[in-house]
């Protein structure tokens, strides 16, 4: 998927409407191209056999198997953007490294931002055949910070949390912790929504690293962190927090 290249899409929905849409809109992105649509994950498993396809746009709840049962069943998936009507899939998406998760019913503008991800992914996060890393034998996702007059690589999957410091931001990572100069609200824009929540004005945490939570803390690495009223019912949505 660099350079010119188009990105090779397969679109798997058992609603026949919900599939239209995503095809409709696959055809109106110039770097996107359909390789095929599916009903099910069975078809989708022969369609995989048969063509190289970089990223599937996916429905979760299907009969036979769940879009994310069939994802754990691939050896090597492509790209996967989940498509759903239900939100509470969406803590196994997150885990199962989804791009994004899409909920219907699927706007142009949300779906041109899922498929930016990829983008961004491929061409400025992440893909070691651009850095010539001949001995990789994944892809490993990672954002760069400017600290201590240099920038700092820095892989998703180590991050435990972000804490705002008026101007600056702390990274804390599973190893060490970074001061960044910018907001936390310009780095929310760039942060991939599947993999991180913002619990507070000052704190964007890590989904997968979340070890415990209420309506009003979170738990990650032996520290509590606080969810705030304005962002508890968001939160509460996605972490399904029991209101009794």
């Amino acid at each position: 998927m660099l350079n010119n290249k188009k990105i090779m899409c397969l679109a798997v929905d058992d609603e026949p409407p919900a599939l239209d849409v995503i095809k409709k809109y696959i055809e109106a992105v110039p770097s996107l191209q359909l390789a095929g649509t599916c009903n099910n994950a069975v078809e989708a498993l022969g369609m995989l056999q048969r063509q190289s396809v970089d990223l599937l746009f996916l429905d979760i709840q299907m009969p036979q198997i769940l879009g994310t049962d069939f994802i754990r069943a691939l050896k090597k998936p492509p790209k996967v953007i989940f498509t759903t009507a239900y939100r509470k899939f969406a803590i196994e998406g997150f885990e199962l490294d989804a791009v994004d998760y899409l909920l219907k019913p699927i706007s142009f503008d949300r779906f041109l931002k899922a498929v930016n991800r990829v983008m961004e992914s491929d061409l400025t996060v992440g893909n070691h055949e651009m850095f010539n890393d001949k001995q990789a034998n994944r892809d490993e996702t990672f954002i760069s910070f400017r600290a201590d007059r240099k920038n700092i690589k820095i892989a998703l999957d180590d991050i435990l949390y972000f804490e705002s410091l008026k101007d600056y931001v702390k990274v804390v990572t599973k190893t060490k912790n970074i001061i960044t100069k910018q907001s936390i609200a310009s780095l929310e824009e760039v942060l991939p929504p599947h993999a991180f929540i913002r619990i507070h004005r000052s704190f964007i945490v890590a989904v997968n690293k979340i070890e415990s939570f209420t309506s009003e803390l979170i738990g990650i690495a032996k520290t509590e962190l606080p969810v705030s009223r304005m962002y508890r019912h968001e939160v509460g949505k996605i972490l399904k927090l029991d209101k009794r």
